[in-house]
């Protein structure tokens, strides 16, 4: 891709979006940004002028390419009108991909993205393998360009956002962990929200690797879409090869190399992002057995099913990248019972339905959170509406009221599991921000 004195508007300034301007401007392209919040101290930093983000000044910019950060919606009018003008809108990962070096591994589904992603790096880094890790998980991917190498493994999350708006990006080995209902506010319906995730097995060519749940039936419709070659996992020892669970035995293509009873990680889905990781460090070159031994020195990823303390005899968990109903579901089903729930925040057009069984046999209460009225996308009079008559409810609003709240109505053996279901931007700029104040508010118990 030639840049050099062609101009281009890059809509969003956050992480992505920043990163996308720096590689930009390093090969001679004359750059502008548009954000829905323009904040003007930034443009010294950025070195480009910021403008609000309305039609009017993407028209009068006039220019040659557009490139998305992930938060920004492809389908807003203003970019269809621009594709139809014939102006290229393309996202940040696909703008990187012209210019990263070394082979890519993407990973992609619902849930479990970040603890594969991080996992699929630190056992290529224990086997011997080079690697850096970025995408949607810490370094945005145009960041990582400076720093590839032919030699290096590129390990990326990627998210639908970052999906949809790919063509020539391809990675060489890919992995789906699962599918199931998210970001339905932005894609409007499932089937599209699942074709922005096929997107990563499109783009692959003979020669590549795709690595899929057997277990998922579109993750098994994405093998029919990919011209990469199909190695399979799951957890109910029923794959036709590749990577399953049998007994207490993981198997590749039969082989055992591992016990689940030795994993560091809590719940039958970090076995299957565990399965996931280990076939992709093994199409990546990696042995067997230096792969089972990375497994065993992995630390967890923060926010993730987190142990923050123990008080009193309770447990609290910080599992706030749980930002769905299906990844809450998982983080329920790791525990045998005695849980209260912190639930709530900006919903994402989930049905909160699926709860009410699981919590039924394992909770003995929900505390709810989340912005109040009359904030329109308040996901607690949701939840409170599909738990009606399951449980006991306690609406406490805020995030410090209900860790105190469940301080109250926790017994020793009991424990506190933050995994709210909802995205945080009600009340918090992000999940890791939430997260981290959880863990704050944990700790200033007594």
């Amino acid at each position: 891709m030639e840049l050099a004195g062609k101009s281009v508007v890059v809509v969003g300034t956050k992480r992505s979006g920043k990163a996308a301007i720096d590689l930009l401007l390093k090969h001679g392209a004359r750059v502008c940004a548009l954000d829905a919040q323009p904040a003007k101290d930034d443009e010294g930093a950025l070195g480009v002028p910021i403008l609000l983000q309305t039609p009017e000044n993407l028209e009068t910019a006039a220019p040659d390419l557009i490139v998305l950060s992930p938060a920004v919606p492809y389908d807003l009018p203003m970019f269809v009108a621009a594709r139809t003008r014939g102006t290229p809108v393309i996202g940040e990962v696909e703008l990187a991909s012209f210019f990263l070096k070394g082979p890519v591994i993407g990973i992609t589904g619902s849930n479990g993205k970040t603890t594969t992603t991080a996992l699929t790096g630190h056992l290529l880094k224990a086997c011997g393998i080079e690697a850096q890790v970025g995408g949607n998980i810490g370094t945005a991917v145009t960041a990582m360009v400076e720093s590839s190498s032919e030699t290096q493994w590129n390990v990326l999350e990627l998210s639908s956002f970052q999906l949809e708006t790919i063509h020539h990006f391809r990675a060489r080995i890919s992995a789906c962990l699962n599918v199931t209902p998210d970001h339905l506010d932005r894609h409007h319906t499932f089937e599209q929200y699942a074709a922005a995730k096929a997107r990563l097995f499109e783009t692959q060519q003979p020669g590549d690797f795709a690595v899929l749940n057997w277990n998922d039936a579109t993750c098994r419709d994405f093998a029919k879409r990919t011209a990469a070659a199909v190695h399979w996992f799951s957890s109910a020892g029923d794959a036709p090869g590749g990577m399953r669970l049998h007994g207490d035995e993981l198997f590749w293509d039969g082989r055992p190399f591992l016990r689940r009873s030795q994993l560091p990680l809590r719940g039958l889905h970090n076995v299957e992002n565990v399965m996931a990781a280990a076939a992709i460090a093994r199409l990546a070159g990696a042995a067997l057995e230096s792969i089972a031994e990375g497994v065993l020195t992995f630390p967890g990823v923060e926010h993730r099913i987190e142990f923050v303390r123990s008080l009193h005899g309770v447990s609290y968990f910080n599992d706030s990248k749980a930002t769905n109903v299906d990844a809450t579901l998982k983080a329920i089903e790791a525990f045998d019972g005695g849980l209260w729930l912190i639930l709530g925040g900006k919903d994402k057009g989930s049905d909160y339905g699926p709860l009410r069984q699981p919590l039924a046999k394992r909770a003995k209460g929900v505390l709810l959170i989340g912005a109040p009225p009359p904030y329109a996308y308040a996901a607690a009079p949701l939840i409170r509406e599909a738990l009606d008559g399951v449980l006991p409810l306690f609406d406490c609003g805020t995030l410090a009221r209900a860790v105190c709240c469940a301080r109250e109505h926790a017994s020793a053996g009991d424990t506190v599991l933050f995994a709210p279901a909802c995205a945080s931007f009600d009340q918090f700029e992000n999940f890791e921000e939430r997260g981290r104040a959880f863990k704050q508010l944990v700790a200033e118990l007594f």
